[in-house]
């Protein structure tokens, strides 16, 4: 699509329609499915038609040919620690668990003043939103004060991404102590309406072995949300010790389809049936899972399917993994299909594998019922918010369009994104992020990056 100034005005007026017409749609919405040639009507900020044509219904909305296009909804990431975007890739080959909390939380996440966290969080936002992640939860566990919660949640803002602001309080060094008292302020300062791109979560951990029993979930911090009205996320949950926790969890009422727990790595199957039996959802980290080795190393998708838990999926952490949806997909694609052929190797028995629908279905729609925003976006149905991309299926890497779903999961990289919509507001176009200069960002982010090494001793 030509970056057409007049037609980008024309589009950043929230008050005029826009109709997305002659591309393939895929909706992920299981009762629209995928029009090979379709149109998509946007009104406000919502989705307000989706049909092979709405020329007719379609009035004055300004009209964007989207012929070669793959129109899908909004990716999803379920979980990202986004303040650390300063320290991308700085140890790309990390062995465990530990190498990473030794460095980055232990040796890092002391020195980051709030700036630092606004920063690493804008990268981390601007990122996602120009590979067509339009939706983040933002596990913001560096709060060392209410003004680096407050510096994370404006980064968002600022951005204009989708976002899930997951508070907690970091795992080591000098903090004010804040947390969980603080998530009240936040709500009713940041999240006092529903109407809105931001919503609010707490985010904890599942066991005391890294930072200590405050931080392990439980009654305590499960009425912390509940009287906040809000949902939970619960990171590093694998192992034996997570599953006893689980069945704790079970046991006192506190698990329930606002609770999120991430990795899910090395679970008994008397976990997985309580997760089920509760309606808990899970976030998976395929890169992270497999790369760092956490427990098992295998993203845990079968045993979640086997249960009837499908799953969202997350970046994790990008001082040691990437930064897009498409890598999360195809991870997880090759490593369950590989697994689901191995096990039956050398049996008459039929390999159960996963589909590209299936994954594309875990970045979107599930990724968004996870992140306890299924009736808002993560399809396109009509009444939904217009979280969109737009995909060059013409490109060299995509060219001649086959199959949509398997080009976006096999052959799209952030490259092919073209267009990119949040609540109906355009967030890139023709390829380019919209108000972004990026020569002023890769000044900052290296200034940050500089600062905190230094000051780490690192």
């Amino acid at each position: 699509m030509s970056s057409d100034n007049g037609l980008l005005q024309q589009l950043q007026d929230l008050d005029r329609a826009v109709l997305f017409s002659g591309a393939t749609v895929v909706t992920m919405d299981p009762g629209l499915g995928i029009l090979r040639r379709g149109d998509v009507l946007v009104r406000g900020t919502t989705i307000a038609a989706v049909a092979p044509d709405l020329s007719e219904a379609a009035g004055d909305a300004v009209v964007v040919d989207a012929t070669g296009m793959i129109i899908c909804p909004g990716l999803v990431d379920t979980h990202r620690h986004s303040w650390q975007a300063a320290l991308r890739r700085i140890m790309p080959d990390v062995d465990d668990l530990g190498g990473y909390v030794m460095s980055t939380l232990a040796r890092y996440a002391p020195v980051y003043q709030p700036d630092d966290i606004y920063l690493g969080t804008k990268l981390a936002m601007l990122t996602a939103l120009d590979s067509g992640i339009t939706t983040v939860l933002d596990f913001s566990h560096n709060s060392r004060t209410a003004a680096h919660s407050d510096a994370a949640i404006q980064a968002l803002i600022d951005t204009g991404v989708r976002g899930v602001h997951a508070s907690m309080r970091p795992h080591f060094g000098d903090w004010d102590g804040q947390w969980p008292d603080d998530l009240k302020r936040l709500r009713e300062t940041w999240f006092a309406s529903d109407d809105q791109l931001l919503t609010l979560r707490l985010a904890t951990l599942a066991t005391d072995e890294i930072a200590g029993p405050d931080l392990a979930y439980g009654p305590r911090l499960a009425a912390v949300a509940q009287d906040l009205g809000i949902g939970v996320s619960i990171d590093a949950v694998f192992g034996t010790a997570s599953s006893e926790a689980i069945l704790g969890w079970a046991r006192a009422g506190v698990l329930n389809p606002g609770v999120t727990v991430i990795h899910a790595t090395g679970l008994t199957g008397d976990a997985w049936k309580a997760l089920a039996d509760t309606g808990t959802t899970v976030a998976l980290a395929p890169t992270s899972d497999a790369q760092i080795g956490l427990e098992t190393a295998i993203p845990a998708v079968d045993e979640a399917l086997a249960v009837g838990i499908r799953p969202g999926l997350s970046i994790d952490v990008e001082v040691a993994l990437v930064s897009d949806m498409f890598t999360q997909m195809r991870t997880l694609h090759a490593i369950q299909r590989m697994r689901a052929v191995n096990e039956v190797y050398g049996t008459t028995r039929a390999p159960s594998r996963i589909t590209t629908h299936d994954v594309l279905d875990f970045a979107t729609l599930q990724g968004a019922h996870t992140n306890g925003l299924g009736a808002v976006t993560g399809s396109l149905t009509p009444g939904k918010q217009a979280d969109l991309l737009l995909v060059r299926a013409g490109d060299l890497n995509n060219m001649p369009l086959n199959d949509a779903v398997g080009t976006l999961v096999l052959g799209t990289d952030p490259r092919n994104v073209d267009t990119v919509m949040v609540g109906g507001q355009v967030r890139k176009f023709g390829g380019r992020m919209l108000g972004v200069d990026v020569d002023a960002l890769r000044g900052q982010i290296e200034d940050s990056r500089d600062r905190i090494i230094a000051a780490a001793g690192a």
